[in-house]
Parts: structure tokens; sequence; C-alpha cells
């Protein structure tokens, strides 16, 4: 009989590419879905009030699209994005990366790390984006971030586009987000369950949160996530800020075209990058839970 003394929690501090994605038989990648699709649940007050959140919104329009906005000061600070910034927002954000000892690389080239398509998209090129993309002003929007930086201010350059914007602490009562008011990660998870349900998911960066709940989705049946490819966009937002481009239907039909493979249609997951060796070849490989297809989604041909 199990009792509290012999019951343990393991805690794990990374969950990324230091994992294997491929390569592995298939029981254990099949069993990695079971775990984390079937057996892992959040905690019951997180699942209510998640659900609250959904039904809220369902109310207010029967859909929505759910924005995981990642422009909050330590990811511009860690990723060494200061396109749009002041210069004293900039050396703010120089000043928390020098003294944040675990970040290894201190010297980044902002304007190499925007080319490259490393950097989260601002607040305004997301409203540019989604506009092209061909959503109305009225769509209602889910904002799952933290704090971002430069506060409404910089909100406001996506509200120009996309007035129905919505944030949890909107949806829900101080009453109900007192319990997880000091509870970074519990409120993500709220965060999570808004956009695993949603219509359309739209992350601006990457992160892990962003791959987490695009594999969940895939899981669930292929839901539209679409994403943003940020190289890509940076030309075309370069153009449109020199004059080369204008805000018209030419620029929305390259937009949409830059995305027609990039909304969440079943594709195999992304194995490593030709030409990479040793263990930077697995950085290079898509994340099994960003893509759990092929092993633990059932294919089946039309008859």
């Amino acid at each position: 009989m199990l009792t509290k003394k012999n019951l343990q929690v393991i805690h794990v501090a990374k969950s990324d590419s230091r994992l294997a994605n491929n390569d592995l038989p298939l029981d254990i990648q099949r069993l990695r879905c079971r775990a984390l699709y079937h057996a892992l649940r959040f905690s019951p007050p997180i699942e209510s009030l998640g659900k609250k959140l959904v039904d809220r919104l369902r109310m207010r329009s029967g859909k929505y699209i759910a924005l995981h906005l990642r422009y909050e000061k330590d990811m511009l600070a860690f990723t060494g994005c200061t396109s749009g910034l002041t210069d004293a927002e900039s050396e703010e954000l120089r000043i928390m990366r020098e003294n944040t000892k675990h970040w290894k690389v201190k010297d980044i080239n902002s304007t190499e790390q925007r080319i490259g398509g490393f950097c989260p998209l601002t607040p305004k090129e997301v409203g540019i984006f989604l506009q092209a993309i061909g959503y109305p002003p009225s769509t209602l929007i889910y904002v799952a971030s933290g704090e971002i930086y430069g506060g409404d201010a910089r909100l406001s350059e996506l509200m120009s586009f996309f007035p129905n914007l919505v944030f949890k602490e909107k949806l829900a009562t101080k009453e109900e987000l007192n319990a997880f008011a000091k509870h970074a990660s519990q409120s993500a998870a709220l965060d999570y369950i808004v956009s695993l349900e949603s219509n359309v998911f739209v992350p601006s960066y990457s992160g892990n949160m962003a791959r987490a709940v695009e594999g969940h989705r895939r899981f669930l049946g292929h839901r539209k996530t679409i994403t943003p490819d940020r190289k890509g966009l940076v030309r075309l937002f370069d153009e449109l800020e020199s004059g080369q481009l204008r805000e018209t239907s030419s620029f929305s039909d390259l937009v949409q075209q830059m995305h027609k493979n990039r909304q969440g249609a079943p594709r195999k997951r992304k194995g490593p990058s030709p030409g990479i060796k040793g263990k930077a070849r697995f950085r290079t490989e898509e994340s099994f839970y960003e893509n759990p297809y092929p092993e633990c989604i059932c294919s089946s041909k039309a008859v």
C-alpha cells in the first residue's frame, strides 16, 4: 500500500533540446505522449479557472485567437532584441543581461538577431501580421503573456489594429486570481489552457510554452496554429518601413503565401539540419513536444 512516506515527486529542471526527439523505440515515444497528454493534469483549481476563462471568452464572441505575446523584459534582455526601443530601454536590457550570471552570451548584435529571425515580434509587428493574414479589427484576441515591456504605450501599438484585446485579468475577478498572484507558473498554466482551447493559436516567439501548446494542439487533431515566419516577416516589415512596400492587398498576398504551410496542418517532425554534427545537431531538430507526429498521431488514407 502506498503511503505519504513512500510517495515521491521528481522535479525535472529542463525539458528542451537536451532531450532526445528522434531515434527512440516507438513504445517509448508513445509512452511520452500518454504521460504528457493523458496522465499529467493541472491541479483542480487551475483546471477549473482555466475552463471558466474559456467559457467567458466563448460567451463574448464564440471564437477567439490566443496570442502568446513574448515581449517581457527578461525575454528581450536574453535575446538582445532592441528594435524599436529607446536608447535608455536598450541600455536597461543590456545591464540586465550583463548581471544575469546564468545567461552565457552577453554581447549580442540586435540587428543580426532580428534579421536572422531570432527576435520575438513586437506588438506592432503582430498587429500588422494578423491584419495581413486577414483577420478583421473586431477579432477577439486573448493575450497570453507576462508584463509587456513598455506597458500600455507599447501595447497600444497592437490595439490600434485590434482593439478587442482581452487578458485574464479582465476575464477573472481579483478574488479568482488571488490564489495565483505569487505563482508565475500557475498563472502561465491558465494561459496554456486558454491557448489550447482557442480557435487559432499564434505565438510571437517559439519558446518552450509555445512549442508545448502547438504539439498538444496537433495531438488533439491539428488545431489551427499559425507560426509566424519571423525571418521572412522582418524583411517585409523593413520594406514597409522604407516605403518599398505598402500595406495593400499585395502585401497581404505576400504574407499569406509565406504562411500557407505554417498553420498547423499535419506533417512529419523535422529532423536535424544537414551538415550539423555532434551535440549541436540535436538542437536543430524539431522538438518532439512541438510535433509528436508520426509516433503519437494515427495516419489514415482516404478510401
